[in-house]
């Protein structure tokens, strides 16, 4: 009766539903051998024997197989497309999920943006910054000024007799205009103010759109916190006019970028604005106690001597930071070796930045630099003279070690901080 019933079955071939809706195909039975059928069945494509193995390749069980083998016999591909098919609800449910994960890992990417990031506020000049404050009433800021240092006694005799000399009396209301700069805070409500800001940050960065007045993003260009304005301290406003000043001149520019870059290497990073303020303190420290009056009587401008001299100084720390590997653990001593140096020699300061700003304009490749195409012209404010006379002690000023902490006078110690 068994082998009746199978012989009936030998025109037909039936299909059973395998694992995860998979069609298992079953070929006629055409003997049975001792009990047992010889009939192999077939599984997309792989014939199988009772014991699992394929008389044909001698493979494993399909869900022994390797994934190669799977995906050529189609079988990973129905498991994916039949076995796995969502229902319509739930893809279409899926996808919404899917949607809103991705808008809120955007939304993470997502700075809060000043209204007028629609229209970017535009750059402001050095020169247009520096007239704002030249038609702005300053008095109750001028009453709290220090412009020189006070003397008595034995050193106020030494220092008429064999000081600089004094700054003539036209020039008196300018070098007070600059102390008094150095008193104004940042002011929220002050345009200039956020424009000057602003400006900083877009050519540091590279940017066009403008950047929320708060937020770590400042962090990026040097300062220590979300607020720009909690690091000027003992420099004031006069530190953000000539970190405006190196920027927007074309011709230093290239130098204000590559000090930037310094500042993100791996291991010679250090705060670029926050360096550029001690910068600006060193540099009014040195026009407080008269070394800059001379120059400034030559030329007889302040703003433009004490403009350049904070370059000046920020080169110095440049190319001693680079050419000897400073890291920001040495930056203490830093600050004292530059501020000793510019204090004695402010006129070679004032030379070396000429005569690195001639080499680069001439194509050359000066110490502790990258070359920058950007460098198309000279400073109108220097003359040839000067580049020709400064040649010499140029070279002279560049022969210049880092001084140890046990070479320091004790008198010096704690004066010059990274602030």
């Amino acid at each position: 009766t068994q082998s009746h019933a199978m012989e009936e079955d030998t025109d037909v071939t039936s299909y059973t539903k395998g694992l995860n809706g998979l069609s298992h195909e079953r070929k006629p039975l055409e003997e049975i051998t001792n009990g047992h059928s010889t009939h192999k069945p077939v599984m997309n494509g792989v014939v199988l024997g009772h014991n699992g193995i394929d008389h044909t390749s001698n493979s494993v069980p399909p869900r022994s197989l390797p994934i190669s083998t799977l995906k050529q016999n189609g079988l990973l591909q129905t498991l994916v497309a039949d076995g796995n098919h969502p229902e319509p609800a739930e893809e279409k449910d899926n996808a919404e999920l899917e949607k809103a994960r991705q808008e809120w890992e955007a939304l993470e990417n997502i700075q809060p943006v000043l209204p007028e990031d629609s229209n970017p506020t535009p750059l402001i000049s050095f020169n247009e910054a520096l007239q704002y404050f030249q038609t702005t009433d300053l008095g109750d800021l001028l009453k709290n000024i220090q412009p020189t240092i006070r003397r008595t006694g034995l050193a106020a005799i030494t220092h008429f007799l064999f000081g600089p000399p004094r700054l003539h009396k036209e020039l008196l209301e300018e070098r007070d205009l600059v102390f008094a700069i150095a008193q104004c805070h940042v002011d929220n409500s002050q345009t200039v103010h956020m424009r000057v800001l602003q400006t900083i940050y877009k050519r540091l960065i590279g940017s066009r759109l403008d950047c929320p007045r708060y937020g770590a993003h400042w962090e990026n260009i040097g300062f220590q916190g979300t607020d720009p304005a909690t690091d000027l301290r003992g420099t004031g406003f006069l530190g953000l006019m000539h970190a405006l000043y190196f920027v927007m001149d074309p011709e230093i520019l290239p130098l204000a970028r590559d000090i930037y870059k310094l500042s993100q290497h791996p291991t010679q990073n250090f705060p670029f604005s926050v360096m550029s303020i001690n910068m600006t303190r060193i540099a009014l420290q040195v026009l407080r106690e008269e070394a800059l009056s001379k120059e400034c009587n030559r030329r007889q401008q302040v703003v433009g001597v004490l403009n350049e001299f904070y370059v000046a100084t920020f080169l110095h720390l440049y190319q001693l930071w680079k050419t000897q590997q400073k890291t920001i653990a040495d930056s203490g001593f830093v600050l004292k070796e530059v501020e000793l140096f510019a204090k004695k020699n402010p006129k070679q300061m004032l030379r070396r930045l000429e005569v690195f700003l001639k080499e680069r304009q001439t194509g050359g490749i000066p110490r502790g630099t990258s070359p920058d195409p950007q460098a198309q012209q000279p400073s109108p404010s220097l003359g040839e003279r000067e580049a020709r006379a400064g040649m010499g002690q140029g070279s002279r000023g560049k022969e210049m070690h880092f001084t140890g902490v046990c070479d320091l006078p004790p008198d010096m110690e704690g004066e010059a901080r990274l602030i």
